[in-house]
């Protein structure tokens, strides 16, 4: 089967992108199941029942987010009542959400899906390594084919978390920096891997914001509204051809589509 993760959704711009490019993409790859960061999805912050909803409704099976989950008031409410939207699963125990899921959708087997985030240049959370380890196990009980979001800043934790996973998900996708890196392979142990997806969103830009007002900021060190750019819209993200019976990847691609 094949698997695609989208890289973080950035506003408007980027719902329309998975509006517009995901059915078409689901239809010429074969593609079939879809997971999508949507930490930026609200106006650029955070996530709602509203972005969340016109994301599955463009045909993503599970949302994931990272160090924005915060960033709108209602989003407690959305992690509580729904299971395929994630949190990332570091966070203490008792914050509202869940770090997993694992989905069991008509024509495919069931998929796991694992959210995590960082520490290194990032707010200090539980350990990614040994609570991805653990919960990774508990996911293989209930599904051979798993993907993880490792939503970090350092490239190293990334390409160190994916060491660790090897063989144990069939997918391993960082995000956060909104920069698509070019390093996608399949691990010995049969993980596919790559250290960040990139972004679905406006290009033409600073990491999806309006770019005169990034430069403005790096120039006088004054504060500025960072409003989200419109131009050279893409959905950006990897496909991952996988084993059903063993979970293994057998083959990764980085995915680039204009809107």
């Amino acid at each position: 089967m094949k698997l695609l993760f989208i890289g973080d959704v950035v506003g408007e711009p980027g719902r329309r992108a998975v509006r517009q490019v995901l059915p078409g993409l689901v239809e010429r790859e074969g593609i079939g199941f879809v997971v999508a960061n949507g930490e930026n999805s609200a106006g650029g912050n955070g996530i709602t029942a509203g972005t969340a909803r016109e994301l599955f409704d463009a045909g993503v099976d599970v949302i994931t987010t990272g160090d924005h989950v915060w960033d709108q008031r209602e989003t407690a409410t959305l992690l509580a009542s729904s299971s395929r939207v994630l949190r990332p699963l570091n966070y203490p125990a008792d914050v509202p959400g869940r770090g997993w899921t694992v989905v069991e959708k008509e024509g495919c087997p069931a998929v796991g899906v694992l959210n995590l985030q960082g520490r290194t240049f990032m707010p200090s959370l539980e350990n990614p390594f040994l609570a991805g380890r653990e919960a990774l196990a508990r996911m293989r009980e209930q599904a051979r084919v798993i993907m993880v979001d490792f939503h970090a800043e350092a490239t190293s934790e990334k390409v160190a978390f994916g060491r660790w996973a090897d063989g144990l998900a069939s997918l391993v996708v960082g995000t956060h920096t909104h920069v698509q890196t070019a390093d996608e392979w399949v691990l010995p142990g049969g993980t596919g891997y790559l250290t960040d997806a990139g972004f679905t969103g406006p290009h033409d830009s600073v990491l999806g914001r309006d770019a005169d007002a990034v430069l403005r900021r790096f120039l006088t060190q004054m504060p500025q509204r960072f409003e989200i750019a419109t131009g050279r819209v893409l959905l950006q993200g990897v496909i991952a051809e996988v084993d059903e019976a063993t979970g293994r990847a057998l083959a990764v691609r980085r995915v680039s589509e204009p809107a």
